[in-house]
Protein backbone atom coordinates (compact mmCIF):
# COMPACT_ATOMS: atom_id res chain seq x y z
CA UNK A 1 0.00 0.00 0.00
CA UNK A 2 1.29 3.43 -0.94
CA UNK A 3 -0.49 6.27 0.82
CA UNK A 4 0.30 9.72 2.11
CA UNK A 5 -0.60 10.59 5.69
CA UNK A 6 -0.20 13.89 7.48
CA UNK A 7 -0.22 14.97 11.12
CA UNK A 8 -2.10 18.06 12.18
CA UNK A 9 0.14 20.82 13.50
CA UNK A 10 -0.27 24.37 14.73
CA UNK A 11 0.69 25.48 11.23
CA UNK A 12 -1.80 23.41 9.21
CA UNK A 13 -4.69 23.01 11.67
CA UNK A 14 -6.71 25.93 10.32
CA UNK A 15 -6.68 24.61 6.76
CA UNK A 16 -6.95 20.84 7.10
CA UNK A 17 -10.27 19.03 7.37
CA UNK A 18 -10.92 16.99 10.51
CA UNK A 19 -12.14 13.75 8.90
CA UNK A 20 -15.40 13.08 10.79
CA UNK A 21 -17.22 16.03 9.23
CA UNK A 22 -15.60 17.13 5.98
CA UNK A 23 -15.41 20.88 6.06
CA UNK A 24 -17.57 22.75 3.56
CA UNK A 25 -17.47 26.41 2.63
CA UNK A 26 -19.87 27.12 5.47
CA UNK A 27 -18.30 26.88 8.93
CA UNK A 28 -19.62 24.01 11.05
CA UNK A 29 -19.86 24.90 14.77
CA UNK A 30 -18.86 21.39 15.88
CA UNK A 31 -15.82 21.37 13.61
CA UNK A 32 -14.72 24.82 14.72
CA UNK A 33 -15.13 23.87 18.40
CA UNK A 34 -12.96 20.81 17.84
CA UNK A 35 -10.39 22.90 16.00
CA UNK A 36 -10.10 25.22 19.00
CA UNK A 37 -9.87 22.23 21.37
CA UNK A 38 -7.15 20.64 19.25
CA UNK A 39 -5.14 23.85 19.10
CA UNK A 40 -4.56 23.55 22.84
CA UNK A 41 -4.10 19.77 22.92
CA UNK A 42 -1.40 19.70 20.23
CA UNK A 43 0.83 21.61 22.67
CA UNK A 44 0.45 18.67 25.10
CA UNK A 45 1.59 15.94 22.73
CA UNK A 46 -1.82 15.13 21.23
CA UNK A 47 -1.51 13.48 17.80
CA UNK A 48 -4.07 13.64 15.01
CA UNK A 49 -2.83 11.68 11.98
CA UNK A 50 -4.96 11.28 8.88
CA UNK A 51 -4.96 10.20 5.28
CA UNK A 52 -4.10 13.14 3.04
CA UNK A 53 -7.48 13.04 1.30
CA UNK A 54 -11.04 14.17 1.93
CA UNK A 55 -11.79 10.98 3.82
CA UNK A 56 -12.59 9.58 7.24
CA UNK A 57 -9.33 7.74 7.86
CA UNK A 58 -7.50 8.87 10.96
CA UNK A 59 -6.12 8.06 14.39
CA UNK A 60 -6.16 10.40 17.37
CA UNK A 61 -4.16 9.77 20.55
CA UNK A 62 -2.38 11.47 23.43
CA UNK A 63 -0.14 10.77 26.42
CA UNK A 64 -2.42 9.20 29.04
CA UNK A 65 -1.41 11.77 31.65
CA UNK A 66 -2.74 14.50 29.31
CA UNK A 67 -5.72 12.54 27.93
CA UNK A 68 -9.16 13.83 28.91
CA UNK A 69 -10.39 10.49 30.26
CA UNK A 70 -10.74 9.09 33.82
CA UNK A 71 -8.03 6.49 33.29
CA UNK A 72 -4.79 6.28 35.24
CA UNK A 73 -1.48 4.60 34.48
CA UNK A 74 2.18 5.35 34.12
CA UNK A 75 3.72 6.19 30.79
CA UNK A 76 0.88 5.08 28.48
CA UNK A 77 -0.62 6.44 25.26
CA UNK A 78 -4.42 6.72 25.09
CA UNK A 79 -6.15 6.18 21.73
CA UNK A 80 -9.32 8.27 21.52
CA UNK A 81 -10.34 7.34 17.99
CA UNK A 82 -9.24 5.21 15.08
CA UNK A 83 -11.69 5.28 12.19
CA UNK A 84 -11.66 4.31 8.53
CA UNK A 85 -15.03 4.60 6.81
CA UNK A 86 -16.67 4.33 3.40
CA UNK A 87 -14.67 3.56 0.28
CA UNK A 88 -11.43 3.76 2.26
CA UNK A 89 -12.13 0.62 4.28
CA UNK A 90 -10.30 -2.59 3.42
CA UNK A 91 -7.27 -0.85 1.91
CA UNK A 92 -4.88 -1.17 4.84
CA UNK A 93 -5.24 2.38 6.13
CA UNK A 94 -6.42 1.31 9.57
CA UNK A 95 -3.46 -1.05 9.90
CA UNK A 96 -1.05 1.70 8.85
CA UNK A 97 -2.53 4.14 11.38
CA UNK A 98 -2.43 1.65 14.25
CA UNK A 99 1.13 0.64 13.45
CA UNK A 100 2.16 4.29 13.37
CA UNK A 101 0.65 4.82 16.84
CA UNK A 102 2.35 1.72 18.26
CA UNK A 103 5.70 2.64 16.71
CA UNK A 104 5.38 6.21 17.95
CA UNK A 105 4.69 4.95 21.49
CA UNK A 106 7.75 2.71 21.26
CA UNK A 107 9.99 5.52 20.04
CA UNK A 108 8.84 7.68 22.96
CA UNK A 109 9.71 4.91 25.43
CA UNK A 110 6.10 4.50 26.47
CA UNK A 111 4.85 1.46 28.39
CA UNK A 112 2.08 0.77 25.89
CA UNK A 113 -1.17 2.02 24.42
CA UNK A 114 -4.74 1.78 25.70
CA UNK A 115 -8.29 2.58 24.61
CA UNK A 116 -11.89 2.38 25.80
CA UNK A 117 -13.81 -0.69 24.62
CA UNK A 118 -16.73 -2.88 25.60
CA UNK A 119 -17.83 -6.49 25.54
CA UNK A 120 -20.39 -5.50 22.91
CA UNK A 121 -19.18 -2.97 20.35
CA UNK A 122 -20.52 0.54 20.99
CA UNK A 123 -21.45 2.73 18.03
CA UNK A 124 -19.21 5.64 19.09
CA UNK A 125 -16.14 3.63 20.11
CA UNK A 126 -13.39 2.44 17.80
CA UNK A 127 -13.46 -1.21 16.76
CA UNK A 128 -12.01 -3.21 19.67
CA UNK A 129 -11.85 -6.43 17.64
CA UNK A 130 -9.48 -4.60 15.31
CA UNK A 131 -7.39 -3.39 18.27
CA UNK A 132 -7.12 -6.94 19.61
CA UNK A 133 -5.43 -7.99 16.38
CA UNK A 134 -2.55 -5.75 17.47
CA UNK A 135 -2.19 -7.30 20.89
CA UNK A 136 -4.64 -5.19 22.89
CA UNK A 137 -6.19 -7.11 25.78
CA UNK A 138 -8.78 -6.35 28.47
CA UNK A 139 -7.00 -5.04 31.58
CA UNK A 140 -9.92 -3.52 33.52
CA UNK A 141 -13.71 -3.75 33.49
CA UNK A 142 -16.69 -1.57 34.42
CA UNK A 143 -20.46 -1.84 34.66
CA UNK A 144 -22.53 -2.13 31.47
CA UNK A 145 -19.79 -4.10 29.76
CA UNK A 146 -17.23 -1.32 29.36
CA UNK A 147 -13.60 -2.42 29.24
CA UNK A 148 -10.17 -0.88 29.17
CA UNK A 149 -8.04 -2.44 26.43
CA UNK A 150 -4.27 -2.17 26.49
CA UNK A 151 -1.22 -3.34 24.59
CA UNK A 152 1.54 -3.43 27.17
CA UNK A 153 5.19 -3.27 26.18
CA UNK A 154 6.61 -3.83 29.68
CA UNK A 155 3.99 -5.77 31.67
CA UNK A 156 2.45 -2.74 33.42
CA UNK A 157 -1.21 -1.90 32.84
CA UNK A 158 -3.43 1.19 33.18
CA UNK A 159 -6.81 1.20 34.95
CA UNK A 160 -10.04 3.13 35.28
CA UNK A 161 -9.77 5.69 38.06
CA UNK A 162 -11.47 4.80 41.38
CA UNK A 163 -13.91 7.69 40.91
CA UNK A 164 -14.88 6.52 37.43
CA UNK A 165 -16.01 3.20 38.87
CA UNK A 166 -18.83 4.88 40.80
CA UNK A 167 -21.00 5.11 37.65
CA UNK A 168 -23.52 7.06 39.75
CA UNK A 169 -24.38 10.67 40.55
CA UNK A 170 -26.88 12.22 42.97
CA UNK A 171 -28.74 14.10 40.25
CA UNK A 172 -31.87 12.26 39.05
CA UNK A 173 -32.68 14.20 35.89
CA UNK A 174 -31.15 13.48 32.51
CA UNK A 175 -27.53 14.63 32.83
CA UNK A 176 -24.89 14.80 30.12
CA UNK A 177 -21.16 15.41 30.47
CA UNK A 178 -19.33 16.39 27.30
CA UNK A 179 -16.19 17.99 25.98
CA UNK A 180 -15.55 19.59 22.61
CA UNK A 181 -13.33 16.95 21.08
CA UNK A 182 -15.95 15.31 18.85
CA UNK A 183 -17.38 17.52 16.08
CA UNK A 184 -20.70 15.65 16.30
CA UNK A 185 -21.23 16.76 19.91
CA UNK A 186 -22.76 20.08 18.89
CA UNK A 187 -25.58 18.57 16.85
CA UNK A 188 -26.26 15.88 19.45
CA UNK A 189 -26.64 18.52 22.16
CA UNK A 190 -29.02 20.52 19.96
CA UNK A 191 -31.07 17.39 19.24
CA UNK A 192 -31.34 16.55 22.95
CA UNK A 193 -32.25 20.13 23.87
CA UNK A 194 -35.01 20.27 21.27
CA UNK A 195 -36.49 16.91 22.30
CA UNK A 196 -36.38 17.73 26.00
CA UNK A 197 -37.92 21.16 25.49
CA UNK A 198 -40.74 19.72 23.36
CA UNK A 199 -41.45 16.93 25.83
CA UNK A 200 -40.88 18.86 29.09
CA UNK A 201 -37.97 16.67 30.13
CA UNK A 202 -35.53 18.29 32.60
CA UNK A 203 -31.93 18.04 31.37
CA UNK A 204 -28.56 19.32 32.55
CA UNK A 205 -25.39 19.66 30.49
CA UNK A 206 -21.91 19.86 32.02
CA UNK A 207 -19.03 20.98 29.85
CA UNK A 208 -15.82 19.15 30.69
CA UNK A 209 -13.39 21.95 29.92
CA UNK A 210 -10.29 21.01 31.90
CA UNK A 211 -8.08 17.98 32.23
CA UNK A 212 -8.80 17.82 35.96
CA UNK A 213 -12.56 17.67 35.40
CA UNK A 214 -12.08 14.85 32.90
CA UNK A 215 -9.84 12.84 35.21
CA UNK A 216 -12.36 13.17 38.07
CA UNK A 217 -15.49 12.11 36.16
CA UNK A 218 -17.67 9.50 37.92
CA UNK A 219 -17.95 7.23 34.88
CA UNK A 220 -16.30 6.00 31.70
CA UNK A 221 -15.80 8.80 29.18
CA UNK A 222 -14.31 9.26 25.73
CA UNK A 223 -15.87 12.69 25.08
CA UNK A 224 -19.51 12.17 26.16
CA UNK A 225 -21.39 10.47 29.03
CA UNK A 226 -25.09 10.21 29.83
CA UNK A 227 -26.78 9.67 33.23
CA UNK A 228 -30.45 9.17 33.99
CA UNK A 229 -32.05 8.65 37.40
CA UNK A 230 -28.58 8.91 38.88
CA UNK A 231 -27.14 5.98 36.93
CA UNK A 232 -24.72 5.97 34.04
CA UNK A 233 -26.30 5.00 30.71
CA UNK A 234 -23.91 5.35 27.76
CA UNK A 235 -20.96 7.03 26.07
CA UNK A 236 -22.90 7.08 22.79
CA UNK A 237 -24.07 10.38 21.38
CA UNK A 238 -27.87 10.57 21.39
CA UNK A 239 -30.47 10.98 18.71
CA UNK A 240 -34.21 11.14 19.45
CA UNK A 241 -34.68 7.35 19.23
CA UNK A 242 -31.82 6.60 21.65
CA UNK A 243 -33.04 9.28 24.04
CA UNK A 244 -36.56 7.81 24.09
CA UNK A 245 -35.17 4.40 25.02
CA UNK A 246 -33.29 5.86 27.98
CA UNK A 247 -36.24 7.90 29.22
CA UNK A 248 -38.51 4.84 29.25
CA UNK A 249 -36.39 3.25 32.00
Amino acid sequence: MCADFINLTAENLAEEHLCCIIRSRKAHPGVEAKRRWLAERLKEGHVFRKLDAKATAFVEYAPLEAAWVPIVGDNYIYIYCLWVLGDYKGKGYGKALMEYCLNDAGKMGRSGVCMLGSTKQKAWLSDQSFAKKFGCETVDRMEKGYELLARSFDGTVPAFSPNAKKMKIEQEELTIYYDQQCPYTYQSIESVKQYCASNHVPVSFFLVDTLQKAKELPCVFNNWAVFYKGRFETVNLLDAAALKRILKK
